[in-house]
C-alpha cells in the first residue's frame, strides 16, 4: 500500500532465423517481482482501483479534451504529457524504486495500460507504452549504473521522451536481418544505417537502438545501445504519414558516422537480440492490454447507436443477425481479457511467457481488425465519417496486427513453441 502513495499524492496534478534463437531465452532469468503483495486480496483490488482512478483524472483533464486537436495536427505534445505522467509516478510503475519507479509488480502496470486505453485515440496510448514498456525494460534489467542514471531516471521522471530503434526498411518483423552497424573505434562506437517506422522518433531525446556490433551469427552479433538523438549525424528525415494513429509521430531516421561512447551498450555486448526478444514480451502484452477498452467501447457505442437508428420501422439492433453478432464479439473480448490476465500472472511469477504473450498479441490483433469492421458496418454512412469513435478505431487499431511482430510472426512463434513448425532441412 505504501508504494502506491506516490501516485495518490500526485493524482491532482526472416521469421525462421529469428525463431531459431527462441531457445536462447531460457538461459536468462525472466522478470519476477513480489507476487505475494496483495495477491487476490481486497487490498490489492483497492490499490488497483486507486491507481486507475488517479490516472483517469489526468487523462480526463490533460489529454482527452485535446485529442481531436492533436489528431488534426498529427502530433501531440509528448514532452508535456510525459512530464505530467512522470510527476504522478505513472512512467515507472514496475521499475526499481532506486531509479524513480514504484517497484510494483507487473499487474499494476497492466492496470495502468487498461486505463491509458481510455484515451480517445490509439496513438497516444501507444506512444506512452513505448516510453514505459518497450524502450526501457532491458535498460532497467541489464543496464549499467551509469546508463540507468543517465537514461532510465529521466525517462521515468518524464523529463525526456524515448523511442525504440529496431525496425528497418528491409527488417521489420525479421529482427535478425537488420543492417545498422555500430563499429568499435577506440572507446567509442561509430553508428551507420537507418531505422524506419519509429514511434516517438520525431520528438524523442534518446533511442534504445538495436544494431550490429560485430560479425557472425545474426542472433549473437547485436547489441542494444542508448543513443542520444541530438548526437551529430542523427538525421530525423520525416514524420511518416499513416492511415491511422495520427497523434503519434512516426519517424524515418538515418545515422551517418554517429559517434557515442561504447559504454552506452546495455548489458553484455552481443546479447542485444536476446534482450530485445525479452522486451518484446512486455511490448506484446501492452499491445494486447491497450486493445481491450477500445474493443469494448466499439461494441457499446454500436449497441447504443443501433438502438436509436431505425430501418424498416424498427431499431437496427432488433435484427437477430446484429444482436447475435454483437454478443459473439463481446464473448471474444472476454476471452481475450482472460488470456491477458493469465499471461500477466505467469509473467509476475517469473515464467517465460513467450507463448502466451504471442497468443495474446495475435488474438488482440485479429479482434482489432474484426470488431471495428463489424461495428462500423452497423453505423451505415455515419460509420464512414471521421466523426465517430468506431471509425477512428477502425483506422488506429489495424496497426496491432502489423506492429510489434505481424500476426504471421506470432503464428510462427506459437507453432515453434508447440513443436508443430516444420523443420527446414
Amino acid at each position: 500500500m505504501l508504494r502506491i502513495q506516490k501516485i495518490l499524492h500526485f493524482s491532482g496534478k526472416n521469421i525462421s532465423t529469428n525463431l531459431a534463437a527462441c531457445h536462447q531465452l531460457s538461459s536468462i532469468k525472466f522478470m519476477s517481482t513480489d507476487s505475494s503483495v496483495h495477491k487476490d486480496s481486497l487490498s490489492f483490488k483497492e490499490d488497483i482501483k486507486q491507481l486507475q482512478t488517479s490516472l483517469q483524472k489526468i487523462i480526463d483533464v490533460h489529454i482527452n479534451p485535446f485529442v481531436d486537436e492533436w489528431e488534426a495536427a498529427k502530433i501531440y505534445p509528448a514532452h508535456k504529457i510525459m512530464k505530467k505522467l512522470g510527476e504522478a509516478g505513472f512512467l515507472g510503475i514496475s521499475h526499481p524504486v532506486e531509479y524513480g519507479g514504484l517497484g510494483l509488480d507487473y499487474r499494476y502496470t497492466m492496470a495502468a495500460m487498461e486505463t491509458y486505453s481510455t484515451i480517445s485515440c490509439g496513438g497516444i496510448p501507444m506512444s506512452i507504452g513505448v516510453q514505459t514498456d518497450m524502450a526501457t525494460p532491458a535498460l532497467a534489467r541489464f543496464g549499467s549504473e551509469y546508463l540507468k542514471k543517465e537514461f532510465l531516471v529521466p525517462t521515468i521522471a518524464g523529463d525526456v521522451v524515448t523511442c525504440v530503434g529496431v525496425s528497418e526498411p528491409q527488417a521489420g518483423s525479421d529482427v535478425s536481418a537488420l543492417k545498422t552497424t555500430a563499429k568499435k573505434s577506440g572507446d567509442d562506437l561509430i553508428i551507420n544505417g537507418q531505422k524506419m517506422w519509429i514511434t516517438n522518433g520525431v520528438q524523442a531525446d534518446w533511442m534504445c537502438l538495436l544494431a550490429n556490433t560485430s560479425q557472425g551469427s545474426p542472433h549473437k552479433n547485436k547489441s542494444l545501445i542508448c543513443l542520444p538523438m541530438k548526437t551529430p549525424g542523427v538525421h530525423v528525415a520525416k514524420n511518416i504519414e499513416k492511415i491511422g494513429m495520427y497523434s503519434s509521430d512516426t519517424a524515418q531516421i538515418f545515422f551517418e558516422d554517429v559517434r557515442i561512447p561504447a559504454k552506452n551498450i546495455i548489458g553484455e555486448e552481443g546479447l542485444g537480440f536476446i534482450y530485445q526478444m525479452l522486451q518484446f514480451q512486455q511490448e506484446r502484452l501492452v499491445g494486447a492490454a491497450l486493445a481491450v477498452y477500445p474493443l469494448e467501447r466499439c461494441i457499446k457505442d454500436t449497441i447504443a447507436y443501433t438502438k436509436e437508428r431505425k430501418i424498416f420501422g424498427k431499431p437496427v439492433l432488433h435484427n437477430q443477425v446484429i444482436h447475435y453478432r454483437l454478443a459473439e464479439l463481446q464473448t471474444e473480448v472476454e476471452a481475450l481479457k482472460a488470456l491477458i490476465n493469465k499471461t500477466t500472472d505467469a509473467y509476475v511469477e517469473g515464467d517465460d511467457v513467450t507463448l502466451l504473450a504471442s497468443m495474446a498479441k495475435l488474438k488482440a490483433g485479429r479482434l482489432c481488425r474484426e470488431i471495428p469492421d463489424a461495428c462500423l458496418q452497423y453505423w451505415g454512412g455515419m460509420g464512414y465519417t471521421s466523426e465517430v469513435y468506431v471509425s477512428r478505431m477502425y483506422r488506429d487499431m489495424r496497426l496491432l496486427s502489423i506492429g510489434g511482430g505481424a500476426d504471421e510472426v506470432m503464428l510462427s512463434i506459437i507453432c515453434k513453441l508447440m513443436g508443430i513448425l516444420p523443420v527446414e532441412k
